[in-house]
């Protein structure tokens, strides 16, 4: 909310620094050209401002980045592996991973 204001002021003070001289010239002429122009800007100012601080919503929190293990690589191997029944060996095809 401090933001809001803070940010309104400001935007006040430009539209009446904007406004000054464009009243100051058109004393003498009739032609509200230059204040027609000053308004829409300031219109224009004060819009952004108030839009901006609505979209913004307020504070967010974002993870940071993480550290990500690479997925281990893995390939099919034969190998000997010892047989329970009669004490000998026989081939396998074993995926082994690192």
């Amino acid at each position: 909310m401090k933001r809001i204001m803070s940010s309104l002021l400001i935007a006040m003070a430009l539209v009446g620094s904007a406004i000054q001289p464009a009243a100051a010239r058109d004393r003498h002429h009739h032609d509200d050209t230059g204040r027609i122009i000053a308004g829409g800007v300031a219109a224009g100012v004060v819009g952004g401002l108030i839009g901006g601080a609505i979209a913004n919503g307020g504070p967010r929190y974002v993870d940071g980045p993480r550290y990500v293990e690479p997925a281990p690589r893995c390939w099919y191997e034969d190998r000997d592996v010892r047989n329970r029944y009669d004490g000998g060996y026989h081939t396998e095809t074993v995926r082994v991973c690192e």
